[in-house]
């Protein structure tokens, strides 16, 4: 499946089928939070908070992916996404986008 964030793909038509989206909320684990409280105190990458994102980014995707595939989809355009706090300890991601279908020529 094509996902971009361009609200155009070159060289093809297609018809727009709606909206997508894709959501997964993610929390910190204790000993993650431990290590990073001691990580900030000296700056730096908290890896596994990066790691925990790059997670939580994919599997958003993934949703939205799976969430086109079935209304028939062949590309996701105007990709976005976002996160927030949902409460102490969890985020949640979100991406979202338009699904479309290929026009025949």
């Amino acid at each position: 499946m094509l996902l971009t964030t361009s609200d155009l793909i070159p060289g093809k038509e297609y018809t727009v089928i709606g909206f997508v989206m894709g959501s997964f909320v993610n929390s910190k684990h204790i000993g993650k939070d431990i290590g990073a409280g001691l990580k900030s105190i000296v700056g730096g990458e908290l890896k596994s908070y990066t790691k925990l994102m790059e997670e939580s980014r994919l599997e958003a995707l993934h949703k939205m992916v799976r969430e086109a595939e079935k209304l028939g989809a062949d590309a996701i355009v105007a990709v976005r996404l976002s996160s927030c706090s949902i409460m102490q300890g969890a985020a949640e991601m979100i991406s979202y986008g338009t699904a479309v279908k290929f026009n025949e020529r």
